[in-house]
């Protein structure tokens, strides 16, 4: 296992703060998202998510003043998601200072938008995030959710995950909508399926609770573990979790 790992916490912003839910409600407040990207930063994270959680349901554009701001403070690689519909979204995301855009809603809808971007701003600029919930009908008894988890869509999570993946998106972040802000551990099937069936590159998100659970991210497939609560609320702080997994014999970045 000589992939490189990388630690990535993720900020998810409502009303320009950062704040935390459980399986994508009961949110409450985490701080400041400058402050936040900083302490971050300074503590030895690898790459930083900011998810505008509320953007798409709201049906407007990113906040791109945080984003800005975000960008100013932040030394390592960061991702910015929600509410990018388009290549205008995206480009206007990315001039204001992000690495990396993610969409999730508006490339379920629209695949082709996922083919525009990455021939607009190069693959690696470009992350697809699924959002998933189990369902026992469904061949891989996952399915893909949208609008911030709040829509079913009637799709095969690993399926959609593999036409994605065609698309050359080096990237793929999928949440489990049952893990997410549990802190019960990652939902392993999800990631093992994906990394599986795909060539990119796949985050675990949602769920993280304690050391063990990102070892074993990292067992089921995961090169870039993202975790948010554990992070913001010093459950685990970056320096300690980066000793455990060099411990457990991992190429740690």
């Amino acid at each position: 296992m000589d992939k490189q790992i990388r630690i990535m916490p993720c900020l998810d912003m409502q009303n320009g703060r950062v704040v935390k839910g459980v399986h994508f409600l009961d949110i409450r407040d985490a701080g400041d998202p400058v402050e936040c990207a900083k302490a971050y930063c300074q503590a030895g994270a690898d790459e930083l998510a900011l998810l505008d959680i509320t953007a798409t349901v709201e049906n407007r554009p990113t906040m791109l003043e945080v984003v800005k701001k975000v960008a100013e403070a932040a030394t390592v690689p960061f991702t910015v998601g929600g509410g990018i519909s388009d290549v205008a979204s995206a480009a206007a995301v990315l001039e204001a200072g992000a690495d990396k855009i993610s969409t999730s809603s508006a490339a379920f809808r629209k695949p082709e938008i996922i083919k525009e971007m990455v021939t607009e701003f190069g693959p690696e600029k470009v992350t697809v995030a699924i959002d998933v919930d189990v369902n026992e009908t469904m061949p891989s008894g996952y399915e893909v959710y949208i609008d911030g988890g709040r829509t079913a869509t009637g799709a095969d999570a690993i399926e959609w995950a593999k036409k994605v993946d065609g698309f050359g998106v080096p990237v793929i972040l999928p949440t489990s909508k049952a893990g997410d802000g549990a802190k019960t551990g990652y939902d392993l099937p999800v990631i093992k399926a994906m990394a599986d069936a795909c060539s990119a590159e796949i985050v675990a998100s949602g769920g993280a609770g304690k050391l063990e659970h990102f070892y074993e991210a990292v067992e089921a497939g995961a090169s870039i573990l993202l975790a948010a609560s554990v992070f913001h609320f010093h459950t685990i702080d970056i320096p300690e979790l980066k000793e455990y997994l060099k411990s457990r014999g991992l190429n740690i970045k």
